[in-house]
């Protein structure tokens, strides 16, 4: 029922931003008189506004044509390499990359947004190395028949894609693959695998979430899991190619992250405003273009989310030496040869400070000369892998870090 009410609610309101739309740009057509007196403008930059938070959004696309190298564009290619029913394999390499230039693998975070989230992550680090994304299927387009896709499956397909892009290649997890990407460290280590990375960065990951309780620790572990299976779980309707199964909704996790800043999302939507009724195109249109982003959303299987709830908020098991993979006990102390780097904000509202460094305590026997630790001073969650501070102060590291720790 929660599934086919937003539905319902959705449609309505499509068709509002719909006609809203046509307003403004009735009211903007230059023909017209009537938008360019009295509240003509003002009526028109309200439509504008309302239109866009309710459009209609699909997947998004990385669309990098380019990046420019000291003032030079270079073309970047991009194909899928590798597809799989609950995520696929993205491929980016830029024209001119040197020969043997570091292998990176970019593991999105499995958490309502898409991978596309990470557009200006995948733009900076294409300058310097070839680059893998991990590009996540929305559960409600995946088929019943496709099977189920838990922690398990998730590990499995980072292991999966190591192995596909093969040796001396690096990882980067940012915010909630942390834990998995580490666990899937700890079990290539243990197997002595070739393929396991060579060093893995994590940014802004729950790896031991009692270090400096965020607000979302604190919804996580305020309930037992019995109640997220009871609430939050709804099944996809008939409209959708996952008709049947069991999800976590996207629309429920936007709403969650919405709500912890309401007050700045109401603002940024009045700032736009105030652009549009001024004339000011370029700045309302930078705002636009955070929120197609942010307001697309996809699915998570229920069977992951929940895992997910209980292992990594509720039981914390991965610190606590309980954390399983196909029955198998992970042992982080398996991992002596792979380089690991933690990076947290100063002002992370999602992942506190010291959740994500626990993981470089975890790996006990690693020289101490392969683990490293950046405070990015003033960055909040968002700004660990976007926008200015990540392509100026905290990507720099992350190279750095990576050409240290080259294998072979």
């Amino acid at each position: 029922m929660l599934y086919h009410a937003y539905e319902m609610q959705k449609s309505l309101l499509s068709s509002a931003g719909n006609w809203a739309a046509i307003g403004a740009q009735l009211l903007n057509n230059p023909a017209l008189p009537m938008g360019y007196f009295g509240t003509g403008p003002i009526i028109a930059s309200a439509l504008q506004v309302f239109a866009h938070l309710y459009e209609e959004r699909g997947k998004p696309v990385f669309n990098i044509k380019s990046v420019e190298i000291d003032g030079k564009d270079h073309a970047v290619e991009e194909t899928v390499v590798l597809e799989k029913p609950f995520g696929s394999l993205r491929h980016f390499k830029r024209k001119g990359l040197p020969k043997g230039s570091p292998k990176v693998l970019v593991v999105a975070p499995m958490s309502g947004h898409y991978a596309t989230l990470l557009r200006g992550t995948v733009a900076r680090l294409l300058e310097n190395q070839e680059i893998w994304i991990t590009d996540w299927a929305d559960a409600k387009m995946v088929p019943v028949d496709a099977g189920h896709f838990d922690l398990d499956d998730y590990i499995d397909y980072l292991i999966e894609f190591l192995r596909f892009v093969g040796e001396n290649t690096h990882v980067l997890a940012v915010c909630q693959p942390s834990v998995p990407a580490f666990a899937a460290t700890a079990v290539m280590s243990a197997e002595n695998d070739p393929c396991r990375p060579a060093s893995l960065t994590m940014m802004g990951g729950p790896i031991d979430t009692r270090a400096s309780p965020t607000s979302v620790n604190d919804v996580a572990m305020a309930r037992p899991l019995s109640w997220f299976a009871g609430n939050v779980i709804a099944t996809v309707p008939f409209n959708y190619p996952g008709a049947g199964r069991e999800v976590y909704p996207g629309f429920l996790q936007l709403a969650g992250f919405l709500s912890m800043n309401i007050e700045s999302h109401m603002m940024s939507h009045y700032e736009m405003f105030k652009h549009l009724t001024l004339g000011d195109q370029e700045s309302a249109a930078a705002t636009k273009r955070f929120y197609d982003e942010y307001l697309s959303v996809c699915d998570m299987t229920a069977e992951f989310y929940l895992q997910t709830i209980e292992h990594v908020f509720q039981k914390h098991s991965l610190p606590k030496g309980e954390f399983v993979h196909r029955g198998k006990p992970i042992d982080p102390d398996a991992i002596r040869d792979t380089a690991l780097l933690a990076i947290e904000g100063e002002r992370d509202d999602i992942s506190g400070i010291g959740q994500t460094r626990a993981a470089l305590d975890l790996a006990e026997h690693l020289p101490e000369a392969k683990k490293k630790y950046y405070l990015a001073e003033e960055v909040g969650h968002y700004g660990i892998f976007n926008g200015s501070k990540w392509r100026t102060r905290i990507a720099p590291v992350v190279e750095d870090w990576i050409r240290a720790n080259a294998r072979g």
